[in-house]
């Protein structure tokens, strides 16, 4: 056989076609994270969501209470002013929104003079759209901001605040008009359809001071009454709410940040016959190269996820955005799905000539201890995700993008499509990407390092897999607590455990602060 010939070979056709997938994969997740950079994070919404409970929460009274338990209750649950805290919280998201805005339309002025060609156009026309989404927020941001501040009794600061409303979205926007409605009705000449405004465009605590103002400039007194009793009932809930999605988690996290105290005193004091020392160092026998790990990713995960499965869902001229909710789930549950059994079938098939495997690769053993790591290191998680979190906040002020399902979920009210959600995130994610970030990648890549480059690396790809810039930080922090786990307990079951869990309770809090 010529040198020419043996060149052709399928060995090297093989490794050919692998650089021209990882160049088309590298493009398209280049371009999706140049993407997510201009995208806001729903970090920020949350954080009003949560600050919305807090305010439907400050109208509890406790009547029946003393007066001295009813003030220690308020302050321990609500602070000492809940209106100041949100509106000092809302102007801070409100100058994040600006501050995405001005880069983004600094962006597009770049694009627009650097492109001599179409090229440019897609990026621009994405990075207009985000300007477009910004400026929504920033005018419903803007509403809200008015009432805590006509709240305070700062009524001129308030219909100035309304009047940008009016400057920023066209007059036939139903912002503009909540902002006219507002601003008659404090300058005591309530517009005639002001309550079914209010109604319809205003939420929660906002809607409830809107209507309360209403009802006092009209002498509407009965009604009034109604509205504060039906705002009593309603206060008591979101209590029970805010109590779930915000004292539960502190009392994870300072519980999680204990057992980590305790671990690593154990470390200092037992050395290397502590917990955290357990199967420390140990590599697998793996039996295949560098070329397997390259084709399952390459192939199995980021191009059969990311290119090819759109391609072939999209040739179907399916129409997405025209789904009902329950069908989008329904539709995302499946995708996912898909996406999972081809990249098993890629791993299936490339490890296939080496069987049959070591038994502690891909291990799933329902003996010994697997849960308690599970659980163990999901608490452990807790503080140090709430550390990164914050700075990860700093770092990207409220850009970078996030999974766009946790938005879906945040304003999903049908129950069965949170229910296919959360079986999508809680059930088929932690199957699928244990079974290939930690049952293959993260062994395979003990072959060529340390198991302690194995975990970082490993955590690396997998939050570089979900696409969001924002998310690279947490998530590798994540990936780092699931290799950790899996390295010392050695089972699959360990880690699965964790990421449901985390999953799991991250769906069960979004829907809690996205109810009605």
């Amino acid at each position: 056989m010529t040198p020419e010939t043996k060149a052709l070979g399928p060995f090297s056709l093989k490794r050919l076609v692998l650089v021209t997938l990882t160049i088309l994969v590298g493009v398209v997740m280049g371009q999706s994270l140049v993407s997510s950079w201009s995208q806001p994070q729903v970090a920020s919404r949350l954080q009003l969501y949560q600050t919305d409970l807090l305010l439907q929460g400050s109208a509890w009274q406790a009547e029946a209470l003393p007066e001295e338990q009813r003030s220690a209750i308020r302050a321990g649950l609500l602070g000492r002013d809940p209106v100041q805290a949100a509106l000092e919280e809302y102007q801070e998201v409100r100058q994040t929104a600006k501050n995405a805005i001005a880069r983004s339309q600094q962006q597009i002025q770049e694009l627009n003079v650097a492109a001599a060609t179409d090229e440019g156009k897609p990026l621009s026309r994405r990075l207009q759209a985000s300007v477009t989404q910004q400026q929504n927020l920033l005018s419903e941001l803007d509403l809200r901001i008015g009432l805590l501040q006509a709240q305070q009794d700062k009524t001129e600061a308030a219909i100035q605040q309304w009047q940008q409303v009016k400057t920023l979205v066209p007059a036939d926007t139903h912002q503009a008009q909540t902002a006219i409605a507002l601003i008659n009705l404090w300058q005591n000449r309530p517009s005639e359809n002001a309550q079914q405004q209010f109604n319809q465009d205003l939420e929660g605590w906002f809607r409830y001071r809107a209507l309360e103002k209403l009802y006092t400039v009209n002498e509407q007194l009965e009604q009034r009454a109604a509205l504060l009793s039906e705002e009593q009932a309603v206060a008591e809930q979101k209590l029970v709410k805010l109590g779930l999605v915000g004292i539960v988690p502190a009392l994870g996290a300072l519980t999680g940040a204990g057992l980590l105290v305790g671990l690593l005193v154990q470390r200092v004091t037992r050395g290397a016959q502590s917990l955290l020392m357990r199967h420390a160092g140990e590599r697998w026998e793996i039996p295949w190269d560098a070329e397997i790990i390259w084709q399952v990713l390459v192939v199995g995960f980021f191009f059969v996820g990311q290119i090819a499965l759109p391609l072939l869902l999209g040739s179907l001229g399916l129409n997405v955005s025209a789904f009902s909710n329950r069908a989008r789930a329904f539709y995302s549950m499946a995708y996912y799905l898909l996406m999972a059994a081809g990249g098993i079938g890629v791993l299936a098939w490339s490890i296939r000539p080496y069987r049959p495997l070591s038994r502690d690769l891909f291990r799933l053993d329902l003996k010994g201890r697997w849960w308690l790591w599970g659980l163990g290191g999901y608490l452990v998680a807790l503080p140090l995700m709430l550390g990164v979190s914050l700075i990860n906040q700093q770092l990207w002020q409220g850009q970078g993008g996030s999974n766009p399902l946790l938005q879906t979920v945040l304003e999903e009210q049908d129950p069965v499509a949170l229910l296919v959600f959360l079986l999508t995130a809680a059930v088929a994610a932690p199957l699928f990407e244990e079974a290939l970030f930690r049952g293959f990648l993260l062994p395979s890549l003990t072959r060529y390092m340390p198991a302690w480059g194995a975990i970082g690396l490993s955590a690396f790809i997998f939050a570089a897999a979900h696409l969001s810039l924002s998310e690279v930080l947490p998530l590798t922090l994540l990936g780092v607590v699931l290799g950790f786990v899996y390295t010392r307990s050695r089972n699959l079951l360990a880690p699965m455990l964790l990421h449901s869990a985390w999953n799991s309770v991250t769906m069960l809090g979004l829907f809690i602060l996205g109810s009605r």
